[in-house]
């Protein structure tokens, strides 16, 4: 029997427990409403669409179609409009080049409001990293994307794709089209593991594909996390059974990249470890992180890029890169490389099954470059010029990441002499400055021309921003863009793409530009002349 002094004593801590709650809930709101008025504030001057009182217009971009809403708002609100995600959370939506030069001209850090929903896998990288230590790690990582560094990956890149197009030999062997997309992202995949660990699926322990699934995974869950705002909150988010896998599949993903950097970091301990190393075809990315921390720390490692050298350079912070950085430096390139190549080089497949005048032009170009040889070379990638207008005209209609976000670290002036002040969110609409009509002619027309050396010089230089721009621009993306040269001049030798009429993509912006229903299509092969 329970003493009556007790009773009263948990009765009294259930109400004080309760009371307690009820006022941190009535701090959190108070705090809520306060951001919210100064958010509106600051975009008093920017006039927009109308808001649903409760969700702002986040049940407008969430329907099929958003993309193009947004595009229409863009006609009826030159350079900016707010930009709502329910009641709280207000960004200035633009899609104006000087707009986006104001912003993406400087260093302001990502938004947390967005990208705090990726530190539990990736952790502090340089995506989501800002200030000293956000340029310390820029500076040591460049050299790791140096073209001597990325010339071996050619050979990476061509034995993954070979392996997609065997298995596309034998779908199209039915003569019904099929969706490209899945092999797109395991091919994808697999050439990160090898350029991340230096293994791929051809040789995968039962570790590594258990790293491989939970990558998969990982991206899947983030991005249906992103779209449903029930999850935005960690608490209830980790209550949940999708919290609770996301956080089974970060587990699997940090045991194993930390189990692999001990391992490379004991192993380089041997100098023969190190020379044969050094004496590899092709340098995996985390070679080059381990040889930047050395490097900062004063040893050298001559397999390293000149980028590298003198060793020993670094900030007057002397900040050195920890366990905890190579982990999120690596998790990072795995997370940010995967699902945007894989949908850069969905959309331009599809473009080349709809637009087939353009995809003979490539393959004749590509046919012409390869000649006699069996593989394509790094210098064959720098003649591939019609191939690459393609590719970024392709970019331009359907950027594999169709918005960004950013904070203002500082008060910020536009051209037309509005301005909002420090701590304000922008969101950088990429698909909708692609598609602006002031600045592209006939935006929705597919013409490569638009990228030819001539065109190009006379543009705007924030009016085309696939790898953002500004110091804070993908740092892969010259590694982005010789693995979509490589993959799609193979993919155009073996094969002819025709669309299928009655599976179109329907466009759905996540954390990339995927398609609801896949890609489609259907594939002929050209014979063995053709892709050698």
């Amino acid at each position: 029997m329970v003493p009556s002094f007790l009773s009263l004593s948990f009765s009294s801590l259930g109400l004080w427990a309760s009371g307690l709650i009820l006022v941190l809930g009535f701090l959190k709101l108070i705090h809520l409403l306060l951001r919210r008025q100064t958010l509106a504030k600051a975009m008093d001057k920017f006039p927009g669409p109308p808001t649903h009182w409760l969700f702002g217009h986040a049940l407008e971009i969430q329907e099929t179609g958003s993309l193009d809403k947004v595009v229409s708002w863009a006609h009826q609100f030159p350079y900016a409009h707010p930009l709502w995600f329910g009641q709280f959370i207000g960004f200035l939506n633009i899609y104006e080049p000087d707009y986006a030069k104001a912003v993406y001209s400087r260093g302001d850090p990502k938004a947390p409001d967005v990208y705090d929903f990726f530190l539990q896998w990736i952790g502090r990288g340089l995506l989501v990293l800002e200030g000293p230590k956000w340029l310390q790690h820029r500076k040591l990582l460049t050299p790791g994307f140096h073209y001597d560094v990325l010339k071996p990956y050619v050979a990476v890149f061509t034995e993954s794709t070979r392996i997609m197009l065997d298995k596309w030999e034998e779908k199209a062997r039915e003569g019904k089209s099929f969706d490209i997309f899945c092999d797109v992202g395991h091919m994808a995949l697999n050439t990160l593991m090898k350029c991340t660990f230096g293994r791929g699926d051809t040789g995968l322990g039962h570790r590594d594909s258990s790293y491989y699934l939970a990558v998969s995974d990982l991206t899947l869950l983030m991005q249906q996390r992103l779209v449903s705002f029930q999850y935005h909150n960690d608490f209830i988010y980790w209550l949940t059974p999708h919290g609770r896998r996301f956080l089974r599949a970060c587990q699997v993903a940090h045991d194993h990249t930390d189990q692999v950097i001990r391992e490379r970091k004991a192993a380089l301990q041997d100098e023969k470890v190190r020379k044969k190393i050094q004496n590899r075809r092709h340098l995996d990315f985390l070679d080059i992180l381990l040889g930047a921390r050395d490097a900062e720390m004063g040893k050298t490692w001559p397999f390293l890029p000149d980028a590298y050298s003198p060793a020993g350079e670094t900030d007057e912070d002397d900040i050195k890169l920890s366990d905890a950085d190579l982990r999120a430096e690596v998790d990072t390139f795995m997370f940010e490389g995967h699902d945007t190549t894989t949908s850069g080089i969905s959309w331009f497949l599809y473009c080349m099954a709809l637009y087939p005048e353009h995809q003979h032009r490539c393959r004749e170009e590509v046919r012409e470059i390869l000649g006699d040889q069996d593989f394509f070379q790094w210098d064959d990638l720098g003649k591939m010029t019609y191939l690459t207008m393609c590719i970024k005209e392709s970019f331009r209609l359907y950027p594999p990441v169709p918005q960004v976000y950013r904070q203002l670290s500082k008060p910020v002036t536009f051209v037309d002499g509005r301005s909002l002040p420090a701590g304000s969110l922008i969101s950088m609409h990429i698909y909708a400055l692609h598609r602006n009509s002031a600045v592209w002619p006939d935006p929705e027309v597919f013409d490569s021309l638009r990228f030819s050396t001539e065109n190009a010089s006379k543009r705007h230089p924030f009016a085309f921003m696939p790898f953002s721009a500004g110091p804070r621009n993908c740092i892969g993306q010259q590694f982005a863009m010789s693995e979509m040269k490589v993959v799609t001049a193979m993919c155009l030798l073996r094969f002819e793409f025709s669309l299928d009429p009655s599976r179109l993509p329907i466009k759905m912006p996540q954390l990339v530009l995927r398609s609801k229903n896949g890609f489609h299509l259907h594939l002929k092969p050209l014979g063995p002349g053709s892709g050698k």
